[in-house]
Protein backbone atom coordinates (compact mmCIF):
# COMPACT_ATOMS: atom_id res chain seq x y z
CA UNK A 1 0.00 0.00 0.00
CA UNK A 2 1.33 3.35 -0.84
CA UNK A 3 1.42 6.20 2.13
CA UNK A 4 -0.73 8.61 1.53
CA UNK A 5 -1.88 11.55 3.41
CA UNK A 6 -2.15 11.41 7.51
CA UNK A 7 -6.22 13.26 7.90
CA UNK A 8 -6.26 14.29 12.10
CA UNK A 9 -9.52 14.44 13.21
CA UNK A 10 -10.31 16.09 16.88
CA UNK A 11 -12.60 17.77 18.96
CA UNK A 12 -11.03 20.70 18.50
CA UNK A 13 -8.24 22.16 16.40
CA UNK A 14 -5.68 24.67 16.98
CA UNK A 15 -6.38 28.24 15.10
CA UNK A 16 -2.83 29.67 15.81
CA UNK A 17 0.11 29.36 12.87
CA UNK A 18 2.63 27.96 15.31
CA UNK A 19 1.24 25.25 17.61
CA UNK A 20 1.96 25.14 21.19
CA UNK A 21 1.72 21.94 23.62
CA UNK A 22 3.44 18.32 23.52
CA UNK A 23 0.24 16.62 21.06
CA UNK A 24 -0.49 19.49 19.14
CA UNK A 25 3.24 19.99 18.25
CA UNK A 26 3.77 16.27 17.79
CA UNK A 27 0.71 15.83 15.83
CA UNK A 28 1.82 19.02 13.71
CA UNK A 29 5.45 17.69 13.28
CA UNK A 30 3.52 14.05 11.77
CA UNK A 31 1.17 16.31 9.48
CA UNK A 32 4.02 18.35 7.98
CA UNK A 33 6.53 14.97 7.56
CA UNK A 34 3.85 13.40 5.48
CA UNK A 35 1.29 15.88 4.52
CA UNK A 36 -2.38 15.70 5.07
CA UNK A 37 -5.27 17.47 6.68
CA UNK A 38 -6.42 18.03 10.35
CA UNK A 39 -10.37 18.54 10.79
CA UNK A 40 -11.39 20.43 14.38
CA UNK A 41 -14.26 21.90 16.36
CA UNK A 42 -13.80 25.67 15.65
CA UNK A 43 -15.43 26.22 18.86
CA UNK A 44 -17.53 28.96 17.55
CA UNK A 45 -21.16 27.98 17.70
CA UNK A 46 -23.86 29.38 14.96
CA UNK A 47 -26.46 29.34 13.38
CA UNK A 48 -27.74 26.17 11.70
CA UNK A 49 -27.19 27.44 8.05
CA UNK A 50 -23.75 28.41 8.47
CA UNK A 51 -22.53 24.72 10.50
CA UNK A 52 -24.35 23.40 6.92
CA UNK A 53 -21.78 25.26 5.12
CA UNK A 54 -19.28 22.22 5.53
CA UNK A 55 -15.28 22.63 6.41
CA UNK A 56 -13.62 26.56 6.85
CA UNK A 57 -9.55 26.70 5.72
CA UNK A 58 -7.62 27.98 8.40
CA UNK A 59 -4.03 28.82 8.68
CA UNK A 60 -1.87 28.36 6.42
CA UNK A 61 0.66 25.88 7.26
CA UNK A 62 2.56 22.75 4.90
CA UNK A 63 -0.61 21.04 5.83
CA UNK A 64 -4.18 21.56 5.08
CA UNK A 65 -6.42 22.68 8.75
CA UNK A 66 -10.40 22.69 8.73
CA UNK A 67 -12.49 23.75 11.28
CA UNK A 68 -16.29 22.64 11.32
CA UNK A 69 -18.84 24.85 13.36
CA UNK A 70 -21.40 23.07 15.73
CA UNK A 71 -24.99 24.93 16.55
CA UNK A 72 -26.09 26.00 19.94
CA UNK A 73 -27.99 22.54 20.36
CA UNK A 74 -25.34 20.37 19.12
CA UNK A 75 -22.93 21.80 21.74
CA UNK A 76 -25.42 20.68 24.44
CA UNK A 77 -26.20 17.63 23.19
CA UNK A 78 -22.97 16.25 20.97
CA UNK A 79 -20.19 18.34 23.46
CA UNK A 80 -22.03 19.38 26.94
CA UNK A 81 -24.31 16.50 26.99
CA UNK A 82 -23.09 13.03 25.69
CA UNK A 83 -20.20 13.76 24.84
CA UNK A 84 -19.54 14.91 28.62
CA UNK A 85 -22.30 14.24 30.73
CA UNK A 86 -22.55 10.16 29.38
CA UNK A 87 -19.37 9.22 27.63
CA UNK A 88 -16.64 11.22 30.53
CA UNK A 89 -18.46 10.14 33.65
CA UNK A 90 -18.82 6.57 32.23
CA UNK A 91 -15.16 5.59 30.86
CA UNK A 92 -14.17 7.56 34.46
CA UNK A 93 -15.81 4.98 36.79
CA UNK A 94 -18.35 7.67 37.37
CA UNK A 95 -21.64 5.78 36.32
CA UNK A 96 -23.32 7.72 39.52
CA UNK A 97 -23.23 11.19 37.50
CA UNK A 98 -24.01 9.47 34.23
CA UNK A 99 -26.73 11.45 32.07
CA UNK A 100 -29.13 9.54 30.15
CA UNK A 101 -30.89 11.61 27.74
CA UNK A 102 -32.46 9.75 24.36
CA UNK A 103 -32.10 13.57 22.33
CA UNK A 104 -28.27 13.87 23.35
CA UNK A 105 -27.66 10.39 22.46
CA UNK A 106 -29.39 11.33 18.74
CA UNK A 107 -27.29 14.84 18.38
CA UNK A 108 -24.19 13.02 19.23
CA UNK A 109 -24.82 10.64 16.52
CA UNK A 110 -25.84 13.02 13.81
CA UNK A 111 -22.87 15.18 14.64
CA UNK A 112 -20.59 12.49 14.18
CA UNK A 113 -22.57 11.68 10.64
CA UNK A 114 -22.09 15.09 9.41
CA UNK A 115 -18.45 15.08 10.30
CA UNK A 116 -18.01 11.48 8.54
CA UNK A 117 -19.63 13.38 5.66
CA UNK A 118 -16.82 16.33 5.48
CA UNK A 119 -14.22 14.22 5.88
CA UNK A 120 -15.63 11.33 3.17
CA UNK A 121 -15.60 14.90 0.67
CA UNK A 122 -11.85 15.23 1.33
CA UNK A 123 -10.43 11.61 1.72
CA UNK A 124 -8.24 10.17 -0.83
CA UNK A 125 -7.13 6.24 -1.72
CA UNK A 126 -4.09 5.65 0.41
CA UNK A 127 -5.35 8.74 2.90
CA UNK A 128 -5.03 7.21 6.77
CA UNK A 129 -7.33 8.31 9.36
CA UNK A 130 -6.04 9.12 12.72
CA UNK A 131 -9.44 10.28 14.83
CA UNK A 132 -8.56 11.42 18.69
CA UNK A 133 -10.84 10.50 21.47
CA UNK A 134 -14.41 10.10 22.73
CA UNK A 135 -16.28 12.51 20.92
CA UNK A 136 -16.10 10.35 17.44
CA UNK A 137 -16.51 6.86 18.72
CA UNK A 138 -19.12 6.57 15.56
CA UNK A 139 -17.20 8.39 13.41
CA UNK A 140 -15.51 5.42 11.86
CA UNK A 141 -18.85 3.18 11.26
CA UNK A 142 -20.43 6.18 9.38
CA UNK A 143 -17.17 6.43 7.54
CA UNK A 144 -17.48 2.95 6.12
CA UNK A 145 -21.25 3.43 5.53
CA UNK A 146 -19.94 6.35 3.05
CA UNK A 147 -17.69 4.01 1.60
CA UNK A 148 -14.62 5.04 2.75
CA UNK A 149 -12.22 1.83 3.04
CA UNK A 150 -8.78 3.50 3.65
CA UNK A 151 -7.02 2.51 7.08
CA UNK A 152 -8.89 4.42 9.76
CA UNK A 153 -7.46 4.66 13.57
CA UNK A 154 -8.87 5.66 16.79
CA UNK A 155 -7.23 6.98 20.38
CA UNK A 156 -8.86 7.62 23.17
CA UNK A 157 -7.20 9.37 25.91
CA UNK A 158 -9.17 8.61 28.48
CA UNK A 159 -9.42 5.16 30.66
CA UNK A 160 -11.54 3.01 28.72
CA UNK A 161 -14.90 1.58 30.82
CA UNK A 162 -14.73 -1.03 32.98
CA UNK A 163 -16.79 -3.89 31.30
CA UNK A 164 -19.09 -3.89 34.63
CA UNK A 165 -20.06 0.14 33.98
CA UNK A 166 -20.93 -0.31 30.20
CA UNK A 167 -24.40 -1.54 31.18
CA UNK A 168 -25.23 1.92 32.22
CA UNK A 169 -24.72 3.09 28.38
CA UNK A 170 -27.87 3.20 26.59
CA UNK A 171 -26.15 2.49 23.55
CA UNK A 172 -24.05 0.02 24.37
CA UNK A 173 -25.24 -2.51 22.10
CA UNK A 174 -23.81 -0.13 19.57
CA UNK A 175 -20.26 0.25 20.76
CA UNK A 176 -18.79 -3.07 19.64
CA UNK A 177 -19.70 -1.76 15.84
CA UNK A 178 -18.12 1.69 16.74
CA UNK A 179 -14.95 0.01 17.30
CA UNK A 180 -14.72 -2.77 14.86
CA UNK A 181 -15.11 -0.22 12.29
CA UNK A 182 -11.60 1.18 12.86
CA UNK A 183 -8.64 -0.92 11.90
CA UNK A 184 -6.77 0.07 15.65
CA UNK A 185 -7.58 0.97 18.82
CA UNK A 186 -5.20 2.88 21.05
CA UNK A 187 -5.28 2.97 24.27
CA UNK A 188 -3.23 4.19 27.06
CA UNK A 189 -2.47 1.52 29.46
CA UNK A 190 -2.73 -2.18 29.44
CA UNK A 191 -4.92 -2.34 31.90
CA UNK A 192 -7.37 -0.21 29.23
CA UNK A 193 -6.50 -2.86 26.78
CA UNK A 194 -7.45 -5.56 29.18
CA UNK A 195 -11.00 -3.98 29.58
CA UNK A 196 -11.47 -3.03 25.94
CA UNK A 197 -11.00 -7.31 25.03
CA UNK A 198 -13.21 -8.07 27.69
CA UNK A 199 -16.12 -6.89 26.12
CA UNK A 200 -15.48 -7.23 23.21
CA UNK A 201 -14.89 -10.59 23.90
CA UNK A 202 -18.50 -10.68 25.71
CA UNK A 203 -19.72 -8.70 22.78
CA UNK A 204 -19.34 -11.47 19.93
CA UNK A 205 -15.42 -10.37 18.78
CA UNK A 206 -12.83 -13.22 18.64
CA UNK A 207 -9.49 -13.13 19.23
CA UNK A 208 -7.31 -14.46 15.73
CA UNK A 209 -3.83 -16.07 16.27
CA UNK A 210 -1.89 -13.06 15.15
CA UNK A 211 -3.79 -11.13 18.12
CA UNK A 212 -6.33 -9.15 16.03
CA UNK A 213 -9.87 -9.32 16.86
CA UNK A 214 -12.46 -9.96 14.73
CA UNK A 215 -16.35 -9.25 14.35
CA UNK A 216 -18.37 -9.82 11.74
CA UNK A 217 -16.12 -9.45 8.89
CA UNK A 218 -14.35 -6.63 9.99
CA UNK A 219 -10.48 -7.59 11.37
CA UNK A 220 -9.50 -4.96 13.97
CA UNK A 221 -6.25 -4.64 16.64
CA UNK A 222 -6.62 -3.13 20.19
CA UNK A 223 -3.14 -2.16 21.68
CA UNK A 224 -1.59 0.27 24.59
CA UNK A 225 0.55 3.38 22.91
CA UNK A 226 1.09 5.54 26.48
CA UNK A 227 1.42 8.71 25.26
CA UNK A 228 4.37 10.86 26.21
CA UNK A 229 5.33 14.15 26.24
CA UNK A 230 8.35 16.70 24.47
CA UNK A 231 10.90 15.87 27.11
CA UNK A 232 13.86 18.34 25.98
CA UNK A 233 11.36 20.64 24.97
CA UNK A 234 9.78 20.92 28.78
CA UNK A 235 13.36 20.65 30.26
CA UNK A 236 14.62 23.93 28.34
CA UNK A 237 11.24 25.75 29.40
CA UNK A 238 12.02 24.81 33.26
CA UNK A 239 15.19 26.37 32.94
CA UNK A 240 13.75 28.88 31.11
CA UNK A 241 11.76 30.32 33.80
CA UNK A 242 12.82 29.12 36.97
CA UNK A 243 12.49 32.33 38.95
CA UNK A 244 8.96 31.16 38.37
CA UNK A 245 8.91 30.09 42.19
CA UNK A 246 9.83 33.29 42.96
CA UNK A 247 6.68 35.12 42.54
CA UNK A 248 5.02 33.06 45.38
CA UNK A 249 7.21 34.39 48.22
CA UNK A 250 7.87 31.58 50.22
CA UNK A 251 9.12 32.20 53.61
CA UNK A 252 12.83 30.55 53.62
CA UNK A 253 12.44 26.93 54.41
CA UNK A 254 9.04 26.51 53.47
CA UNK A 255 8.48 23.60 51.39
CA UNK A 256 5.88 23.64 48.17
CA UNK A 257 3.79 20.80 47.11
CA UNK A 258 2.09 21.65 43.86
CA UNK A 259 -1.02 19.93 41.61
CA UNK A 260 -1.74 21.24 37.97
CA UNK A 261 -5.19 19.53 37.16
CA UNK A 262 -8.09 20.72 35.46
CA UNK A 263 -11.01 21.26 37.59
CA UNK A 264 -12.47 17.96 37.22
CA UNK A 265 -14.08 15.31 39.63
CA UNK A 266 -12.04 12.94 38.22
CA UNK A 267 -8.91 14.15 39.31
CA UNK A 268 -9.35 13.59 43.37
CA UNK A 269 -9.45 17.14 44.53
CA UNK A 270 -11.02 17.11 47.14
CA UNK A 271 -9.49 13.87 48.88
CA UNK A 272 -6.13 15.85 48.02
CA UNK A 273 -6.58 18.87 50.00
CA UNK A 274 -8.00 16.61 53.28
CA UNK A 275 -5.03 14.55 52.89
CA UNK A 276 -3.22 17.40 52.78
CA UNK A 277 -4.89 19.13 55.70
CA UNK A 278 -4.18 15.41 57.62
CA UNK A 279 -0.17 16.06 56.54
CA UNK A 280 -0.57 19.01 58.34
CA UNK A 281 -2.33 18.29 61.43
CA UNK A 282 0.01 15.23 62.03
CA UNK A 283 3.83 16.39 60.72
CA UNK A 284 5.76 15.70 63.21
CA UNK A 285 7.38 19.53 64.02
CA UNK A 286 4.37 21.95 63.85
CA UNK A 287 6.91 24.46 63.28
CA UNK A 288 7.34 23.08 59.60
CA UNK A 289 6.13 25.23 57.17
CA UNK A 290 4.20 23.53 53.22
CA UNK A 291 2.27 25.25 51.04
CA UNK A 292 -0.24 23.17 48.77
CA UNK A 293 -0.43 25.13 45.32
CA UNK A 294 -3.78 24.24 43.18
CA UNK A 295 -3.93 24.82 40.62
CA UNK A 296 -7.37 24.13 38.68
CA UNK A 297 -8.82 25.75 35.87
CA UNK A 298 -12.14 25.13 35.21
CA UNK A 299 -13.84 22.92 32.86
CA UNK A 300 -17.50 22.38 31.41
CA UNK A 301 -19.08 24.41 34.77
CA UNK A 302 -22.25 24.01 32.52
CA UNK A 303 -22.23 20.52 33.78
CA UNK A 304 -23.94 20.58 37.57
CA UNK A 305 -21.41 17.75 38.52
CA UNK A 306 -18.65 20.51 38.41
CA UNK A 307 -20.35 23.31 40.26
CA UNK A 308 -20.45 21.12 42.68
CA UNK A 309 -16.85 19.92 43.03
CA UNK A 310 -15.71 23.57 43.09
CA UNK A 311 -18.30 24.57 45.88
CA UNK A 312 -16.59 21.57 47.66
CA UNK A 313 -13.05 22.83 47.44
CA UNK A 314 -13.52 26.45 48.32
CA UNK A 315 -15.26 24.72 51.59
CA UNK A 316 -12.32 22.56 52.12
CA UNK A 317 -9.87 25.12 51.29
CA UNK A 318 -11.74 27.02 53.63
CA UNK A 319 -11.79 24.99 56.53
CA UNK A 320 -7.82 23.96 56.25
CA UNK A 321 -6.79 27.46 56.13
CA UNK A 322 -8.97 28.45 59.12
CA UNK A 323 -7.88 26.05 61.15
CA UNK A 324 -3.68 26.33 60.36
CA UNK A 325 -3.30 29.39 58.75
CA UNK A 326 -0.88 31.89 60.27
CA UNK A 327 -0.52 35.70 59.65
CA UNK A 328 2.19 35.21 57.73
CA UNK A 329 1.65 31.40 56.07
CA UNK A 330 -1.57 30.69 54.08
CA UNK A 331 -1.56 26.53 53.96
CA UNK A 332 -3.84 25.71 51.04
CA UNK A 333 -3.43 28.19 47.76
CA UNK A 334 -5.83 27.45 45.15
CA UNK A 335 -5.72 29.13 41.90
CA UNK A 336 -8.86 28.41 39.55
CA UNK A 337 -7.59 30.21 36.56
CA UNK A 338 -5.01 28.94 33.66
CA UNK A 339 -1.41 29.28 34.27
CA UNK A 340 0.72 29.79 30.98
CA UNK A 341 3.11 26.20 30.15
CA UNK A 342 5.69 28.38 30.58
CA UNK A 343 4.90 29.85 33.98
CA UNK A 344 4.37 26.08 35.33
CA UNK A 345 7.21 24.47 33.87
CA UNK A 346 8.91 26.82 36.53
CA UNK A 347 6.72 25.71 39.32
CA UNK A 348 7.50 22.19 38.74
CA UNK A 349 10.66 22.95 39.03
CA UNK A 350 10.23 25.28 42.25
CA UNK A 351 8.13 22.09 44.06
CA UNK A 352 9.60 19.93 46.73
CA UNK A 353 6.54 17.73 45.67
CA UNK A 354 3.95 17.06 43.54
CA UNK A 355 0.35 15.44 43.80
CA UNK A 356 -0.71 14.10 40.68
CA UNK A 357 -3.47 11.68 42.48
CA UNK A 358 -6.34 11.42 40.13
CA UNK A 359 -9.37 8.63 41.01
CA UNK A 360 -9.15 7.86 37.35
CA UNK A 361 -7.12 8.98 34.53
CA UNK A 362 -6.05 7.86 31.22
CA UNK A 363 -2.40 8.58 31.40
CA UNK A 364 -1.60 12.32 33.22
CA UNK A 365 1.41 14.14 31.68
CA UNK A 366 1.53 16.22 34.73
CA UNK A 367 3.60 13.81 36.29
CA UNK A 368 5.64 13.13 33.58
CA UNK A 369 6.13 17.36 33.08
CA UNK A 370 7.50 17.40 36.98
CA UNK A 371 9.80 15.21 36.30
CA UNK A 372 11.21 16.95 33.34
CA UNK A 373 11.27 20.29 35.20
CA UNK A 374 13.43 18.85 37.69
CA UNK A 375 17.17 19.86 38.72
CA UNK A 376 18.65 16.56 38.54
CA UNK A 377 21.01 17.48 41.18
CA UNK A 378 18.41 18.84 43.57
CA UNK A 379 14.70 16.83 42.37
CA UNK A 380 11.84 17.47 43.72
CA UNK A 381 9.12 14.18 44.74
CA UNK A 382 6.48 12.60 42.25
CA UNK A 383 3.75 11.17 44.94
CA UNK A 384 1.29 9.15 42.25
CA UNK A 385 -2.02 7.42 42.01
CA UNK A 386 -2.36 3.73 41.45
CA UNK A 387 -5.66 4.72 39.10
CA UNK A 388 -3.20 7.35 36.61
CA UNK A 389 -2.16 5.93 33.50
CA UNK A 390 1.38 7.23 34.30
CA UNK A 391 1.52 4.86 36.91
CA UNK A 392 2.42 1.76 34.86
CA UNK A 393 5.36 3.82 33.52
CA UNK A 394 6.65 5.56 36.25
CA UNK A 395 7.12 2.86 39.44
CA UNK A 396 10.03 4.92 40.93
CA UNK A 397 7.02 7.47 42.19
CA UNK A 398 5.77 7.32 45.61
CA UNK A 399 2.28 5.42 44.73
CA UNK A 400 -0.65 6.45 46.69
CA UNK A 401 -4.50 5.15 47.23
CA UNK A 402 -6.18 8.86 46.79
CA UNK A 403 -9.08 7.51 48.44
CA UNK A 404 -6.80 6.93 51.91
CA UNK A 405 -5.83 10.50 52.89
CA UNK A 406 -3.64 8.84 55.70
CA UNK A 407 -1.63 7.14 52.78
CA UNK A 408 -1.33 10.63 50.87
CA UNK A 409 -0.73 12.47 54.04
CA UNK A 410 2.47 9.85 54.93
CA UNK A 411 3.56 9.80 51.43
CA UNK A 412 3.89 13.63 51.70
CA UNK A 413 5.49 13.55 54.76
CA UNK A 414 8.02 10.98 53.04
CA UNK A 415 9.11 13.37 49.94
CA UNK A 416 9.49 16.39 51.91
CA UNK A 417 12.03 14.41 53.86
CA UNK A 418 13.54 11.96 51.43
CA UNK A 419 17.55 11.83 51.39
CA UNK A 420 19.19 13.44 48.46
CA UNK A 421 20.77 10.43 47.06
CA UNK A 422 17.11 8.93 46.96
CA UNK A 423 15.61 11.92 45.40
CA UNK A 424 17.86 11.36 42.67
CA UNK A 425 17.82 7.54 42.19
CA UNK A 426 14.05 8.42 41.98
CA UNK A 427 14.54 11.18 39.83
CA UNK A 428 17.09 9.30 37.30
CA UNK A 429 14.92 6.22 37.18
CA UNK A 430 11.59 8.44 36.20
CA UNK A 431 13.72 10.74 33.43
CA UNK A 432 14.36 7.32 31.73
CA UNK A 433 11.13 6.07 31.65
CA UNK A 434 9.62 9.51 30.32
CA UNK A 435 13.12 9.32 27.31
CA UNK A 436 12.08 6.15 26.28
CA UNK A 437 8.55 6.74 25.35
CA UNK A 438 8.30 10.55 24.78
CA UNK A 439 5.81 11.82 22.61
CA UNK A 440 8.18 11.52 19.36
CA UNK A 441 8.00 7.79 20.02
CA UNK A 442 4.17 7.73 20.65
CA UNK A 443 3.25 9.06 17.26
CA UNK A 444 5.80 7.14 15.68
CA UNK A 445 4.68 4.04 17.09
CA UNK A 446 1.27 4.67 17.02
CA UNK A 447 1.38 5.47 12.99
CA UNK A 448 3.70 2.68 12.18
CA UNK A 449 1.33 0.20 13.90
CA UNK A 450 -1.26 1.83 12.33
CA UNK A 451 0.77 1.57 8.60
CA UNK A 452 0.94 -1.85 8.78
CA UNK A 453 0.23 -4.39 5.96
CA UNK A 454 -3.31 -5.37 6.19
CA UNK A 455 -4.03 -8.65 6.88
CA UNK A 456 -7.20 -10.82 6.14
CA UNK A 457 -11.05 -10.16 4.24
CA UNK A 458 -12.91 -6.78 5.74
CA UNK A 459 -10.08 -4.50 6.22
Amino acid sequence: MSEGRLIVVSNRIPTEAAPSGGLVVALHDALKERGGVWIGNSGKRVYPEEAARGLTRIAETPYERYSFDLTEEEHQGFYLGYSNATLWPLFHHRTDLLAVDPDQARIYREVNERVAKLIAEVVQPGDAIWVHDYHFLPLAEALRRRGVHNRIGFFLHIPFPNPSDLPALSERKLMPGWLSAFDLIGLQTRRDVSNALDFLRDSGAEILLNGRLKMGDRRFEVASFPIGIDVDGFIKAAEENADAGEHLRLSPGERLVLGVDRLDYSKGLPQRFAAFGEYLSHRPDPQIRATLLQIAPPSREDVEAYREIRQELETITGRVNGEMAELDWTPIRYIRRNIEREVLAGLYRRADACLVTPLADGMNLVAKEFVAAQDGADPGVLILSHFAGAAEQMEAALMVNPYDPGETARAIEQALSMPLHERQARHLSLMQSIREADIGWWTRTYLAALQKPLAGPGN
